[in-house]
């Protein structure tokens, strides 16, 4: 407890481990993967870690010539996992086979520069596709969807404009 009465806030992560006491090596083992290629340097690119098993860290490499390498390296690489990690990770044990698939990255890579902005004819357009609607909250809300599916196209269509159709009555 605090002094103010109030409880001290609890980290999500140690709640869960606390309610389910396998999760924490789940959290152990994605955080060795996060920083996998810091630890293990060169070998990283042909290796991943895999499982971690009552402290017994399984790490697959997909040559001979890594394997051995990742051998001769085991201890210095044991030391750094311990440094970083705590003791969660007694020992490595290192497999040969293919390597899975590296995942996509979580998120599209973000746009570098001033956000694109809607050329004047494009402008016009988005005015007069949005009519004096009555409900100004709307009337925004189809002005930003109008805008920003016309800046997509523009993007995708490498700055040629495509023309969206007014619909007449």
């Amino acid at each position: 407890m605090t002094t103010s009465g109030r409880p001290s806030p609890v980290r999500v992560r140690d709640v869960l481990t606390a309610a389910l006491p396998g999760l924490g090596d789940r959290f152990l083992e994605e955080r060795i993967r996060a920083s996998w290629a810091d630890l293990a340097g060169p070998i990283a690119r042909r290796s991943r870690p895999e499982w971690l098993r009552a402290g017994t860290l399984d790490v697959r490499v997909d040559n001979s010539a890594t394997l051995h390498e990742a051998r001769l390296r085991s201890a210095q690489l044991l030391t750094a996992l311990q440094q970083r990690f705590g003791p969660g990770v007694a020992a490595l044990k290192l497999l040969l086979g293919a390597l899975p698939a590296a995942a996509p990255p979580p998120h599209p890579p973000r746009r570098r520069g001033p956000a694109p902005r809607l050329r004047p004819e494009e402008y016009r357009l988005v005015e007069g596709l949005v009519p004096a609607l009555a409900d100004p909250d709307l009337a925004r809300a189809l002005r930003r969807l109008v805008s920003r599916d016309l800046l997509a196209r523009r993007e995708r269509d490498a700055g040629v404009l495509v023309p969206l159709e007014k619909e007449t009555p």
